[in-house]
């Protein structure tokens, strides 16, 4: 079984898989969302067809650590996947991760364009690295 990485935001979903022995994280693919129903019912069937037992979604917190408005949308989200699906969702912290992802993705890819493209997904493998790392 695998774990699933998720960067929640309001317009992408960036999402990241990890190998079967949930040793290493990789992104997989960066979701533009439609309708509530459609973006759950996208991660339902890609949690069946990957295989995936568990989920890490990245909380996205203030540098003082408190949760605004983007966590609480962030939380209510989840916990429809949670009822869809049935599957356990662990939070984590995610400050920064977006500019570790921008840091990473210039040393790889010139074109910003380019690298707005991958930039949600990248964030979500390191969500869910970091989550893997601290196992």
């Amino acid at each position: 079984m695998k774990a699933m990485g998720i960067d929640f935001g309001l317009k992408r979903i960036g999402v990241a898989l990890s190998d079967e022995t949930k040793f290493l994280a990789s992104p997989y693919t960066v979701y533009h969302r439609e309708q509530m129903e459609e973006d759950l019912n996208y991660l339902a069937n890609l949690i069946i067809s990957q295989k995936v037992d568990e989920v890490v979604c990245g909380l996205p917190l203030t540098m003082s650590g408190k949760e605004e408005d983007i966590a609480v949308e962030t939380r209510e989200f989840m916990n429809k996947l949670i009822n869809q699906t049935n599957i356990k969702i662990t939070f984590v912290d995610e400050r920064l991760s977006s500019v570790m992802a921008e840091e990473i993705l210039k040393e790889r890819e010139r074109d910003w364009r380019k690298r707005k493209q991958k930039l949600d997904a990248v964030a979500a493998s390191i969500i869910l690295q970091d989550y893997l790392d601290r196992r």
